[in-house]
């Protein structure tokens, strides 16, 4: 093992909604709530993160990281449309000392998966007024916390629900098949890097769409990572820019991008079609709208192949991650280098990582994965940083708590204990130190 530069980000990140608790005016916070939910467990507490935020920046600090990626949260800091909550401002402002009180570079996001729910009864993310609502929300933010901030990611993994549509689809097209028998075991939820839980969504959809009327006043409420038309896919990217072109006019030094959900995208003999009809819906197609940004976030945990048939399972014996990925930690390096060539500007390794309850695996993979980058940096590629997702075990979304993503153990039963796993330290080792 070798350090990186002292330059060079080596961190973790966090999603607010899977760490904060008690989100109480999102669109997610609503959703666990509901009878007929896809969610397993609703999120209550998560890991109380917004008030332990001090010992796990702590943590952070103490292993040797230099860097901490979190978001900032729209629903409270706008918990009702066009009324902004001065306090939860400062809270954030708080976790941004606090990052430096440490010696760690704050990296936000300013929406990470989760929304305000006011915003889904007006459309949501297909409704054509949203890009002016988040602009609006993000002139709030940078008006008040942009000059104590060096990079902002807009947007987390703005390609999200193109994904979602195209595994829900698969995912419809095999359940018709197989009916309610399900034969070949597999439920398809591996082949979309988030926790969903997409079998419960199918066999609730009826009912959930009669209470979705009652909680957001549509039977079909397009929340960020639902099933996304091409139109809310062109909205997605209005909104990244008109928040991007509010960003450089109060804090023109500030370096801002998005973050992309991406799979090493491998052909096999008969798959090339497929597979560059995948990468260009995955990447390509937003060339267009990100050739501005200062720098994309790379999110990768696995690959996905194909070949003639579509669509290929992990390959037979291959070890499988808890969310049922497979364990492929090269793929990081093969889609740095990817986008590379397509993409002119600054990479960060925004997210990478690996839910296992081993936590010798999880070392294992980030060795495996630091190691690639390091190649692409001493080839010279424009990657300036790497951060593991995610820094503590937290809520995955629609499949709960059941999935060991974290460096940090939190006992979420015995008073959100944290407990560092090796990980951590292990993580740390990699971030160079300043000389003097």
């Amino acid at each position: 093992m070798k350090a990186f530069a002292p330059d060079f980000f080596i961190g973790a990140a966090t999603a607010a909604h899977q760490v904060e608790g008690n989100n109480i005016n999102s669109d997610c916070w609503a959703s666990e709530q509901m009878k007929y939910t896809s969610y397993v467990e609703p999120s209550l507490d998560a890991c109380d993160h917004y008030h332990k935020y001090a010992e796990d920046i702590k943590l952070m600090a103490d292993a040797g990281l230099n860097s901490y990626r979190f978001s900032i949260e729209w629903a409270r800091i706008e918990p009702q449309e066009g009324q902004f909550d001065p306090d939860a401002l400062e809270h954030y402002r708080d976790v941004i000392q606090c990052c430096k009180d440490h010696g760690l570079e704050p990296i936000v996001t300013l929406h990470h998966f989760s929304s305000p729910k006011w915003l889904i009864t007006k459309g949501g993310w297909e409704a054509e007024t949203t890009p002016e609502d988040f602009s609006r929300y993000v002139r709030y933010v940078m008006e008040r916390l942009g000059s104590e901030l060096r990079y902002v990611c807009t947007i987390n993994e703005a390609n999200m629900g193109v994904q979602v549509a195209s595994i829900a689809e698969r995912y419809k097209k095999q359940m018709m098949a197989q009916m309610a028998s399900m034969q070949s075991g597999d439920s398809g939820d591996g082949a979309v890097q988030m926790g969903m839980n997409l079998q419960k969504m199918m066999e609730n959809q009826k009912l959930a769409a009669e209470e979705n009327v009652q909680v957001f006043g549509t039977p079909n409420p397009q929340t960020f990572t639902s099933p996304r038309t091409a139109k809310g896919d062109q909205l997605i990217m209005e909104a990244h820019k008109a928040a991007r072109a509010v960003i450089r006019e109060l804090c023109p030094e500030v370096k801002v991008g998005l973050t992309l959900s991406l799979h090493d995208i491998q052909a096999l003999p008969g798959g090339e079609e497929e597979a560059a009809k995948e990468w260009n819906e995955e990447f390509v197609h937003y060339l267009p709208a990100i050739e501005g940004d200062d720098f994309l976030g790379v999110q990768n945990y696995s690959r996905a192949r194909y070949d003639a048939t579509g669509s290929l399972p992990a390959p037979e014996g291959a070890e499988l991650t808890q969310m049922n990925y497979e364990f492929y930690p090269a793929a990081l390096e093969h889609v740095l280098r990817r986008v590379a060539t397509q993409f002119k500007g600054t990479l960060i390794v925004t997210e990478n990582g690996v839910a296992t309850d081993d936590d010798t695996r999880r070392v294992a993979f980030i060795e495996q994965a630091l190691a690639g980058v390091q190649r692409c940096v001493e080839d010279g590629l424009p990657v300036q940083g790497y951060f593991y997702w995610s820094l503590m075990d937290n809520f995955e979304w629609q499949k709960g708590y059941a999935m060991q993503f974290g460096l940090i153990a939190v006992d979420r039963a015995g008073g959100q204990t944290r407990t560092p796993k090796p990980s951590l330290a292990y993580l740390g080792e990699y971030a160079g130190k300043a000389e003097g």
